[in-house]
């Protein structure tokens, strides 16, 4: 195996020192304020402060030395973007523009929705998790995740555990994988269908991103290849036109033709996710990505400067008395373990191991930019999360546990609600209520469970303090719409990752699936991944205790069991590469949230509370199906067998999950057991190293060095991808 000694460093200059100096000032003021502030009113800037120090200090220091210490990123080897490209599915792609795909493909629904539930908790428990569990946690997982899977072919997670571990761990390993990634698909196909169902602003602007995205990738491919500034800003002057447009078009005789029904929209996500799939990545799935990845940084960077603009307060307390009771009306459960598995995306997130070891290590040009691309984007997803977090917290908490819990507890009218409300310990009146649904143009804001809804009126308050009340509710239907196109870029990316997993599992039956290229299979396995999720959700859609939302429930604990086997993997492969003294990187995560999902297994299964244990709620159920009574939410008693159904099926599944990755974690043991009694019987399969043709920066801006590079590869005739 073959790695390049990391470059000698230039002394630190004494500019340097102090800008990072103050950096970590800056930082240090956020956390002590957040955490010693007791019953006085704390600006939501101190957040902002405490999450950008933070990553800028883990940037600048820790993802440089996991990478030119631990993995040893080597600019001189070929990348299989370079080695394999064949404009489908392997290409070199502009970093940038590879920066916006990754960023978009694993930036869905986690970062918007888990932190805003978890604000029941208050706000500091969810804070602390996101911002120091994407640190030492996400966003090493997504970086080492695409090092490793860039070493071998782009392959998939699990085909990597299987090789890597064996076939035992490894067929454990790619049965999980791949279903908590249908499962994960179907949850995120079901959030755009809810966020976009009678709203043509939203299907409008969103629809509009696919034909401009076809515009980008031809430009970039055909018409004007290299030139991704002036893509850039023909893809944003297009992309704002086409939101302001989606007000117009909701104004104007053409509502109608895009106010569509939620089967409806099933049918055009099934067709757009199987078509993003098969088209070669450069035509459609990078450019939109990208072109999403504008709005998305473009809205969370104004959120961050209207916090520190107009100073909005936390009103949600910094740890509520449900951290410790457990009884909480949005989620039941305990602080420990139930916040780490809520907020997922944002801190820590086995989906994206998944993109890590799916489209992108099949672009990427360069080992040297995993840093920019693995560890950056995650951190750009984590300040995502606690935007949303901020959101959920300087709304007034009545309003908070108004929206957020179910109906069946606080009743269906705002008198019902604000009773139910200050039961909780918290106030808010009928007509403020009322008040607030009219701000934002909705008939009512009770019970808009699932954290989007929330997160809408959070953005619209921060927006309209910078640009006046007048705008509350435009801002707030503009939220809506964006957290759609925030999901979608995730479902599209993940159906031709699921389909490369599937491939990958074909592979080792029938060997011509091994090629993620070949049409035939591409177009198959494309089919039958689509299938699933569109069956889970269309079934979803049409019965509200059915299809998707019957699996709806494990969601989270799927995810974070799915990054447990990603840090197994990632610590084997750590172990058995020669990196021994380093495998505490990944390994210490591993044990974290290891122990925090199996917990959480364990009392979704067993638990005595009917709110948190599976078959203690299906027990209760049908205790009640016998005796003839009807038990809410159910509202009749098919409604009654179904939850009975549905319990059983999530907590087999919970059991099951949780024993797979049991096995895969215990066989990733033995395996490092077993190279360290004999290092000479272990076997890689890394690819040979091959010399790189190629010359491109590693981070978003090129030092003088690069440009050097650079200059003397266009003098010399050299192969150059990016500038």
């Amino acid at each position: 195996m073959r790695t390049a000694a990391p470059s000698t460093s230039p002394r630190t200059s004494p500019r340097t020192i102090i800008i990072w100096t103050l950096v970590a000032l800056v930082g240090a003021s956020g956390w002590t304020v957040l955490a010693l502030s007791r019953g006085e009113e704390v600006s939501a800037a101190w957040m902002v402060a405490a999450a950008l120090g933070s990553y800028a200090i883990a940037y600048r220091f820790y993802s440089k030395f996991i990478a030119n210490r631990v993995l040893k990123v080597d600019k001189t080897r070929a990348t299989p973007a370079e080695r394999l490209d064949n404009g489908i599915d392997f290409h070199p792609t502009d970093r940038r523009v590879l920066l916006g795909h990754h960023f978009a493909a694993i930036a869905g629904a986690g970062p918007l929705v888990g932190p805003v539930l978890a604000a029941q908790m208050g706000y500091l428990p969810g804070t602390i998790w996101i911002i120091v569990g994407v640190i030492f946690a996400g966003a090493v997982q997504d970086m080492v995740v695409l090092f490793f899977s860039t070493r071998r072919d782009g392959r998939s997670l699990g085909q990597m555990a299987r090789e890597e571990i064996g076939p035992f761990g490894g067929a454990a390993a790619l049965l999980a994988a791949f279903a908590i990634m249908i499962i994960l698909l179907g949850v995120l196909a079901l959030v755009v269908v809810n966020a976009l169902a009678q709203s043509p602003w939203g299907t409008f602007s969103i629809a509009m991103t696919i034909p401009i995205a076809l515009l980008m990738g031809f430009y970039l491919r055909l018409i004007r290849p290299g030139r991704v500034t002036e893509v850039s800003l023909i893809g944003v002057a297009l992309l704002l036109f086409a939101i302001v447009a989606g007000r117009w078009v909701a104004e104007s005789s053409l509502a109608d033709t895009f106010t569509l029904e939620p089967s409806t929209l099933v049918i055009w996500m099934v067709a757009y996710g199987f078509v993003a799939s098969v088209l070669p990545v450069w035509m459609l799935l990078a450019p939109r990505d990208y072109l999403s990845t504008f709005m998305k940084i473009g809205t969370i960077g104004l959120l961050a400067l209207g916090v520190v603009i107009a100073l909005p307060t936390l009103k949600m307390d910094a740890v509520t008395d449900f951290a410790s009771r457990g009884d909480g009306p949005v989620f039941a459960g305990s602080l420990f373990p139930f916040v780490f598995i809520t907020i997922a995306c944002g801190a820590l997130s086995g989906f994206h191991a998944l993109i890590s070891s799916g489209t992108t290590p099949k672009m990427i040009q360069k080992e040297t930019q995993v840093r920019m691309i693995g560890y950056g984007s995650m951190l750009m997803e984590s300040s995502v999360a606690v935007m949303a977090l901020i959101a959920a917290s300087i709304i007034d908490p009545g309003l908070y546990f108004a929206m957020n819990a179910p109906a069946g507890v606080i009743g269906d009218s705002v008198q019902s609600a604000s009773q139910a409300v200050a039961n909780f310990g918290y106030s808010i009146s009928p007509k403020e209520l009322a008040d607030a649904a009219k701000n934002v143009e909705e008939a009512t804001l009770l019970s808009r469970t699932g954290g989007a809804p929330t997160l809408a009126v959070g953005v619209s308050e921060i927006f309209s303090q910078v640009t006046g009340g007048g705008l509350r509710a435009f801002w707030y239907h503009f939220a809506i719409m964006f957290e759609a196109l925030f999901i979608l870029t995730a479902l599209d990316a993940g159906t031709r990752v699921g389909r490369f997993m599937l491939q990958d599992m074909l592979g080792n039956v029938y060997k011509p699936f091994r090629n993620v290229s070949w049409k035939p299979g591409l177009v198959l396995t494309s089919a039958a991944v689509v299938g699933l999720w569109g069956y889970f959700l269309w079934v979803g859609v049409h019965e509200p205790l059915g299809g998707i939302n019957q699996l709806f429930p494990i969601f989270g604990i799927a995810n974070q069991l799915l990054a447990a086997v990603a840090l197994a993997v990632c610590t084997t492969l750590l172990v058995k590469s020669g990196r021994l003294k380093w495998a505490w990187i990944t390994g210490i995560p591993l044990a974290w949230d290891a122990t925090v999902t199996l917990t959480a297994s364990w009392q979704k299964v067993f638990s005595s509370d009917p709110r948190v244990g599976f078959f203690q709620q299906r027990a209760n159920y049908q205790d009640g199906i016998d005796a003839g009574k009807v038990l809410p939410p159910a509202k009749n008693m098919d409604d009654m067998h179904t939850i009975v159904t549905n319990s059983t099926v999530d907590g087999v599944l919970s059991a099951v999950l949780a024993v797979l990755i049991v096995v895969v974690i215990v066989d990733a043991a033995r395996i490092c057991v077993r190279h360290l009694r004999n290092p000479e019987a272990s076997r890689l399969s890394e690819t040979p190293y091959v010399e790189s043709k190629l010359v491109a920066p590693a981070g978003l801006i090129p030092t003088q060095e690069e440009k050097a590079e650079l200059a003397a590869a266009s003098r010399d005739g050299e192969v150059t991808q990016a500038s």
